[in-house]
């Protein structure tokens, strides 16, 4: 097989009919290490939105389980894409993502946003930084993938195509980035978190490395100093020498799950699907997390 050839299998299918296939070409074989920082950099974002930045940094799961929380939420996404989303082990996956979300007073529109960052920054990513940019094959499947994924959490007002998607994550950033000093307290955690993956000697580099990947808007909201040009420089050159260097290894022959990923941590002995996650404390009913009364100065989201 070469470079390009699976590229060419994508263009041969319907990315309507075929989203599932596509996308697992597109994820485990075509962009595996990236997808998984690209959507890393997805979820992070999410941070910066003060209603769900704070309600992270409520719950604690992100700042006192920060490897499980990211264990868990790789190995649950991963387990529909590899299974797909009518098997038994993604109908459980599915039941386990919802019931964790059902715990919680989460709006629509926060939800949707999330959806919205799984398209939106891998293509992103991937045009700044993949070995190749992202075709209009795979821009299609892959808003058909979450469409689909939306559908089975419930989420309202999906957006159905690639172009919507981006919109509505720009509006949504546009209107409600900003400053939360939980969100903040979440943020530190994951930057913590990935520098840890690596030798300590490495970690403040990592550390760095991750603040120069940030737009400003992003950086603004954490209330971050800007990384100077030459960090941003250096970081975002060894990307793309990544890149070219890629581009002329063989494809891979194998696809590459995120379960196989070395930055999962928490599973040495395996795992069970219906084991993932958080489960409600028993005797709780209702949201765990307490809530302030619009009338104690909560802002509302």
């Amino acid at each position: 097989m070469k470079r390009y050839d699976r590229l060419k299998e994508i263009r041969s299918l319907d990315p309507e009919r075929d989203f599932l296939r596509i996308y697992r070409l597109s994820v485990t074989l075509e962009f595996p290490w990236d997808v998984t920082r690209a959507l890393e950099l997805a979820l992070y974002r999410t941070y910066a939105v003060p209603s769900i930045g704070r309600l992270l940094a409520a719950t604690a799961e992100l700042t006192d389980r920060s490897q499980k929380r990211y264990d868990d939420t790789v190995l649950l996404l991963d387990t529909v894409v590899e299974h797909g989303f009518g098997s038994d082990e993604g109908r459980t996956a599915l039941r386990r993502i919802n019931a964790m979300h059902r715990a919680y007073d989460i709006g629509n529109d926060d939800m949707r946003y999330v959806l919205c960052t799984f398209v939106v920054i891998p293509k992103r990513w991937l045009d700044a930084y993949g070995w190749r940019r992202l075709s209009a094959h795979e821009r299609r499947a892959y808003a058909t993938y979450y469409r689909t994924l939306g559908v089975h959490m419930g989420i309202k007002d999906v957006p159905r195509t690639y172009e919507e998607f981006e919109e509505t994550l720009d509006a949504y950033e546009d209107a409600h980035f900003g400053w939360d000093e939980g969100a903040r307290r979440v943020s530190d955690a994951t930057l913590g978190l990935m520098a840890s993956w690596y030798p300590a000697p490495l970690a403040r580099l990592v550390r760095g490395a991750s603040l120069a990947l940030l737009d400003d808007a992003l950086l603004d909201a954490f209330r971050y100093r800007r990384p100077g040009p030459l960090a941003r420089g250096l970081t975002r050159g060894a990307l793309r020498l990544r890149a070219r260097t890629v581009r002329l290894l063989p494809p891979r022959s194998r696809p590459h799950h995120a379960r196989e990923n070395p930055e999962i941590k928490g599973y040495p002995d395996g795992y069970e699907v219906s084991g993932l996650g958080t489960f409600p404390v028993p005797g709780v009913r209702g949201c765990p997390v307490p809530h302030h009364r619009a009338s104690d100065g909560a802002a509302a989201e």
